[in-house]
């Protein structure tokens, strides 16, 4: 995939959105910046690539410079910082960073995640509070820092927030992940109260198993077979729901978690 970036325009001239989570060039994140800047957003890109390094997957996936190198090196209405989300004052130096670039905040998407694997009974407390700082507790601020931020004149404001389909199935084998990203799905009606008045929308995603790189050999071809359509669901499905959610046409829709998996069948 080959991304814009790093050269703003005078603020106000199109609709500003930050974006968590990009590390990676072949994951979610990526697809909706790419997306995003399509519709003609500048966007604030972050990600934090010493996560990335320290999974099965690694932080460049297909070889060469990383994610934040090549964007280093380019042109085009793209921003993007290193930031690490487990830091508690994060979410409102992001903010500020945004509102001093760009002059205003239309939408925050909340795309980052810390991945864990560890089962219930082997689930130790760092991993516990990890998933939950970075997870939830980032998500939450980073929405307390908007509704701050915001200025309702800039017209509508968007929140889209992710969770990991926990809700609809058991994922034992994740317990920290798990339980972190159900928080993400069960406080997205009571933040999307709290900013109603505020004029911003805030939805949650459930994207389904999504080809990111994670999986590969027989558990990817055996996940392929859980859909109807034979294939995984792609990091521009993710990115074109995204899409309508900001846009004027998803203005009346707020507080829902929207499972979006392409006909998944947990039980196959």
């Amino acid at each position: 995939m080959t991304l814009p970036s790093t050269e703003t325009t005078e603020p106000g001239t199109d609709r500003v959105a930050i974006v968590t989570g990009m590390s990676r060039r072949s994951g979610i994140a990526a697809a909706v910046v790419a997306r995003l800047i399509d519709d003609n957003y500048r966007v604030l890109a972050t990600g934090w690539t010493d996560h990335d390094a320290t999974m099965p997957w690694g932080n460049d996936p297909d070889g060469g410079a990383t994610l934040a190198e090549e964007l280093d090196s380019g042109t085009g209405p793209l921003d993007y910082i290193e930031l690490d989300l487990e830091n508690p004052h994060a979410a409102e130096q992001l903010m500020d960073q945004a509102i001093i670039r760009y002059g205003q905040i239309d939408v925050v998407v909340a795309a980052h995640a810390h991945s864990s694997t560890q089962a219930l009974l082997d689930v130790d407390i760092d991993e516990l509070d990890k998933a939950w700082a970075i997870n939830t507790r980032a998500s939450l601020l980073l929405a307390k820092a908007f509704g701050h931020a915001f200025d309702p004149d800039w017209e509508d404001g968007r929140i889209v927030f992710f969770t990991s389909g926990q809700h609809l199935g058991p994922m034992g084998d994740e317990i920290a992940y798990a339980i972190s990203k159900g928080a993400i799905q069960q406080m997205t009606l009571s933040v999307a109260d709290q900013l109603a008045d505020r004029n911003i929308t805030v939805n949650c995603i459930n994207p389904g198993p999504v080809d990111t790189g994670w999986a590969t050999g027989q558990t990817h071809a055996d996940i392929a077979a859980r859909f109807p359509s034979g294939r995984w669901g792609q990091p521009s499905d993710v990115a074109g729901l995204v899409s309508f959610l900001v846009s004027p046409e998803g203005a009346w829709i707020s507080g829902q978690t929207i499972n979006s998996e392409g006909g998944f069948r947990r039980s196959r």
